[in-house]
């Protein structure tokens, strides 16, 4: 069994990014999932409401302008990131882990555990 979660930390304020916007595609461009992040930063909806994942690409993808936006953070217009796209693979069965660190000019992600 293949599972799915996610973690998003606003690096600009230091704290979790509750609230912020995503969706989980298929390789089609089909939408399985959306969604968004609660106080902690986490979705488990993620976990809860998507369907045991095969092996193939994804994408998920994060709010991020939308976000700061929210958050009172004063943006370029347009803004350097709007959303932000994950694409990855999923090869094999066991729990996939798709962490996103962002600020309003940078990110990052692994596969965590």
């Amino acid at each position: 069994m293949t599972t799915l979660s996610t973690h998003v930390l606003d690096t600009m304020q230091g704290r979790p990014a509750a609230g912020m916007q995503l969706w989980l595609e298929d390789a089609g461009g089909e939408a399985l999932f959306a969604g968004e992040t609660n106080v902690d930063g986490r979705c488990p909806e993620l976990l809860e409401r998507v369907p045991e994942l095969t092996p193939g690409r994804y994408a998920l993808t994060f709010a991020v302008a939308e976000y700061f936006a929210a958050e009172g953070v004063a943006l370029p217009d347009p803004p350097f990131l709007g959303d932000v796209r994950i694409a990855f693979g999923i090869s094999d069965d066991g729990h996939y882990h798709v962490p996103l660190l962002v600020s309003p000019f940078a990110y990052s992600t692994y596969r965590g555990s």
